[in-house]
């Protein structure tokens, strides 16, 4: 059985107002794989991440054209229903960003506002997320503490969890190292290794290391184009283009 592709995006052009941050961005990103996108600061590759689950959506004044399609389908068709779309397509952002309210109700909320499960399900969801999110262990007797009590790294473990509790399909991250301690990243990075078994998985970094180390493929964004997408070990050894390699060895960017 070959790899299967969770998105293709074909000639996706993305506007904040008159200016064009995306242009004609085409590429394949296969499921159950981790693909990361590297590139300078500014240069489009946490907006196309949004674009994955339509988060600009609520930045007034954007305007996207071309194809995401999910499985085959065109997000941004019209009968697209983005609750339903960000409950397949999760997110864990920059800094962990848990809500102010104790760890079993910050992994229980998809679920309670999904209004699918009864209580007894709910408690089988919230282990088996935090399980998933290796971080059981740390916080099962404190399941009422605060989560804001907690590390950073535990805190972004809590938001992995959170969003896994939904049972998305893939799981976009959006530096999800950049405010963690050399060991918290580690434990995220090895995290990663597990989730993508189950999970499609897009990572932004601006850590090449990270990238060349987590990832199956790595696409290379540079003022708002792609510039090359491929196998992460192509990119780091034998890129095809000469940006690329200027950007991996330090000579641009």
């Amino acid at each position: 059985m070959g790899i299967m592709n969770k998105f293709v995006v074909q000639n996706l052009n993305f506007y904040y107002g008159k200016f064009r941050a995306l242009s004609g961005v085409t590429l394949t990103i296969p499921d159950r794989q981790i693909t990361a996108l590297i590139g300078p600061s500014g240069c489009g590759k946490s907006t196309f991440l949004r674009c994955l689950n339509r988060m600009n959506d609520t930045i007034s004044g954007t305007r996207v054209e071309g194809k995401v399609l999910l499985e085959g389908q065109d997000i941004y068709e019209r009968r697209v229903n983005v609750t339903d779309l960000r409950r397949r397509v999760g997110m864990v952002f920059q800094r962990p960003n848990p809500f102010p309210q104790s760890v079993y109700d910050n992994v229980a909320f998809g679920p309670r506002a999904l209004g699918t499960v009864r209580k007894s399900q709910l408690d089988d969801i919230v282990e088996e997320s935090l399980r998933g999110a290796g971080l059981w262990e740390e916080v099962k007797d404190h399941l009422n503490q605060d989560a804001l009590s907690f590390s950073l790294g535990q805190q972004q473990r809590l938001c992995i969890a959170r969003a896994i509790a939904v049972k998305p399909e893939v799981i976009l991250m959006d530096e999800p190292c950049s405010a963690l301690d050399p060991i918290e990243t580690l434990q995220i990075e090895e995290l990663m290794q597990k989730l993508k078994v189950n999970y499609c998985i897009v990572i932004v970094t601006h850590s090449m290391q990270q990238a060349a180390r987590v990832s199956e493929w790595t696409g290379f964004f540079w003022l708002g184009e792609l510039v090359e997408f491929d196998s992460t070990a192509k990119i780091f050894t034998n890129p095809s283009q000469p940006l690329t390699e200027n950007y991996i060895t330090g000579r641009a960017g």
